[in-house]
């Protein structure tokens, strides 16, 4: 990138303190691929020490408040090299490209100081973990436009273990952190980085538009309480694309606000691609929906999915008092091993932001269809749980086929109703109502045309 070679050309011509030092510089700077931002800095020239020890929280804070100067001018990267650099919570600035370098890592502070009070999110009411406010993501963006975090297989590692103690032990007093999150914000590009060990959620957009997350992969202690992977909440417009997640709750996880915070802040999450993605979950779900949904919850496809060594593989997850809708879902070629519960959808989610929910908000779960799903040494094919007095509608199942393992049970279903054909084993019978035609449907044909053009 043009701003890389431009800042190893002036330690080069530091370093020599000589003419052979500017021509160099010079020489280089032709040399630098179109495309990147106009002016770049380095961390390093704010005062940032890479040992892995020295705090680096102020550093990046300044580096940023001095690129904010290019904004209108197309924007600076910020460049991050080689080395372990210790920091605190920090924010970016619109028309930004952060950008590690390979074996550049960005490490998480455990000191909980380092990681500011904020406010709970308008459509949760209260924080993941605790009521109140709730500490603030490693790195956070507000109201941004054209925001750029990538590298060349850089890390970013929020040192979750300390978290995830204070939580077992009750010792937290405020909601854990996540380590990347959007607020309000549009035109974000995630790619080639690897995210590890997050407090909580490791990426995190919300109420966001045109977001695109790719060639990430996402690591967490498989018995690490409650750490989810990528969490588009509340948004529109966002593609996952050619990542790999392994953590320990859920791996990709949809959401849109929870109870009466998310129905009266009223903002669903919609038109949401999900491709070619590797997911592994070791006590949630694979692919997740809910169960805070109460925004709603629409227009989701997903297609190339390819799930292992979870709890379950695709999981919708709801509650009286939810409110909202899940309603046009496709989902196709997924491939599933060593699954305990292949699909599951359920209306018994109970957990509630406080004792003021209206149990008469019953959400609508509607035409999600899943088609061309095989799966491997699966326990149990699917469970179907519905609400009485809003019983989940338009469950369609097509060509899938499970290879159970021993002494496993295939479907338990009630207050659901659907569709299925080619589905081996054979579903319960809430889902052969001989009624019922592929009408009722969801269709994949438009995501087809999508993917093929």
């Amino acid at each position: 990138m043009k701003g890389l070679v431009v800042v190893l050309a002036l330690l080069l011509a530091a370093a020599l303190g000589s003419a052979r030092g500017e021509l160099e510089l010079r020489r280089l700077r032709d040399q630098a691929p179109p495309g990147s931002r106009p002016h770049s800095v380095t961390i390093t020239e704010f005062g940032a020490v890479g040992d892995g020890k020295t705090l680096n929280t102020v550093p990046f804070q300044n580096a940023v408040f001095y690129v904010r100067s290019f904004a209108d001018k197309g924007g600076a990267q910020l460049y991050v090299p080689k080395g372990r650099w210790l920091t605190g919570s920090f924010n970016l600035t619109s028309h930004l490209t952060l950008y590690l370098e390979k074996d550049a890592v960005i490490v998480g502070s455990k000191e909980s100081s380092q990681w500011p009070i904020v406010e709970p999110l308008p459509s949760y009411g209260q924080g993941l973990d605790l009521p109140g406010p709730r500490h603030r993501s490693l790195i956070n963006g507000y109201n941004l436009t054209d925001v750029v975090i990538t590298g060349n297989i850089g890390v970013i590692d929020g040192q979750g273990s300390v978290w995830w103690q204070w939580l077992r032990s009750h010792k937290l007093n405020h909601s854990r952190p996540h380590l990347v999150e959007f607020l309000h914000s549009e035109e974000i590009v995630i790619s080639n980085l690897t995210f590890l060990n997050s407090p909580a959620w490791s990426i995190h957009p919300v109420y966001c538009s045109n977001v695109k997350v790719h060639n990430v992969t996402i690591e967490t202690s498989l018995d690490a309480p409650r750490t989810d992977g990528i969490v588009p909440d509340s948004c529109s417009n966002l593609c996952i694309e050619d990542s790999t997640v392994s953590v320990s709750h859920d791996a990709i996880s949809l959401k849109s606000g929870w109870d009466k915070y998310g129905i009266s802040f009223g903002r669903p999450t919609s038109d949401i691609h999900i491709n070619r993605v590797n997911l592994l979950s070791s006590s949630g779900a694979a692919l997740s929906f809910g169960s805070e949904m109460s925004g709603g919850i629409s227009d989701i496809h997903v297609n190339h999915l390819r799930i292992r060594d979870s709890y379950k593989g695709i999981s919708f997850k709801t509650s009286p008092g939810r409110g909202g809708y899940i309603k046009q879902v496709a989902i196709s070629d997924v491939r599933m091993e060593d699954v305990h519960v292949g699909i599951e959808f359920t209306g018994n989610c109970s957990s509630h932001p406080d004792h003021s929910f209206d149990p008469s908000q019953l959400p609508v779960i509607n035409q999600i269809t899943l088609k061309n799903l095989v799966g491997t040494n699966i326990s149990v094919a699917g469970v179907l749980s519905g609400i009485d007095g809003a019983p989940f509608t338009a469950i369609c199942l097509s060509n899938l086929n499970f290879s159970m393992a021993a002494d496993s049970a295939s479907w338990s279903c009630s207050k659901v109703a659907g569709y299925s054909e080619m589905v081996f084993p054979e579903p319960c019978t809430e889902l052969r109502d001989p009624s019922s035609s592929s009408s009722i449907c969801f269709s994949l044909s438009r995501y087809s045309a999508i993917a093929i053009a």
